[in-house]
């Protein structure tokens, strides 16, 4: 499934955004998003967020019709695939969403369900996933009240933070001024509600890869 010899299907594409913004930004820019990835590495999050053989806590949320949606209960028709996006600002998120929504039939064969999580309001994230023709559930998790259970939220840098309330409102967006974000992590949980994959990863660039999650959802 894997192309581009180590590099899955999906970093493919998220290689190319990444060339993209390289050509495009000033190295003012650049130097800013760089430091922005350090300082969520040396955070400490990657070693406090939910991993491997930890339980996933239960939430419910509503979805992007406002109905509300547990894990547990998503949990007793069997595994699920559980994953963060940042917003529908983010094109590395939209590459990921999109992505993810080719894979689906995959995922259903092998019995899991896929839930995105974003901290966007409700507004904002059935826009997303109108724009993407998402046919899995996305759920706002506003204030990133989840998010925290499963030590997955960071802060923003100001310098990185200011170039996002300038360019796309990140305030107003979110619902808050709090500058906080989800790492673009990704659980498989099995139907014991204990984690048994976990993607987590400094750089909002890197993503889960589908081969990944359907190897880890195999050996349920």
């Amino acid at each position: 499934m894997d192309s581009n010899n180590k590099k899955g299907e999906l970093n493919v594409l998220l290689d190319a955004k990444r060339q993209e913004g390289a050509s495009k930004f000033t190295e003012e820019k650049k130097r800013i998003y760089a430091d922005g990835i350090t300082s969520v590495a040396n955070s400490g999050i990657l070693e406090h967020a939910l991993n491997v053989g930890d339980k996933a806590p239960n939430f419910t949320l509503k979805n992007a019709l406002n109905e509300p949606v547990s894990l547990l209960s998503e949990l007793e028709k069997g595994p699920v695939v559980l994953t963060w996006y940042r917003g529908g600002w983010c094109p590395y998120c939209n590459i990921t969403l999109h992505y993810l929504q080719e894979k689906l039939p995959e995922f259903k064969n092998a019995g899991a369900t896929l839930l995105a999580l974003t901290p966007e309001l409700p507004d904002n994230s059935l826009s997303t996933s109108e724009k993407n023709n998402l046919e899995f559930t996305v759920l706002s998790d506003v204030g990133n009240t989840i998010g925290k259970e499963y030590g997955v939220v960071f802060t923003l840098t100001d310098d990185v933070a200011s170039i996002y309330e300038a360019g796309f409102g990140l305030h107003e967006k979110n619902g808050d001024e709090s500058n906080e974000l989800p790492l673009a992590a990704t659980y498989v949980i099995n139907t014991d509600a204990v984690i048994t994959y976990a993607f987590l990863d400094a750089d909002y660039r890197e993503r889960a890869e589908a081969s990944e999650i359907l190897n880890a959802l195999n050996k349920l």
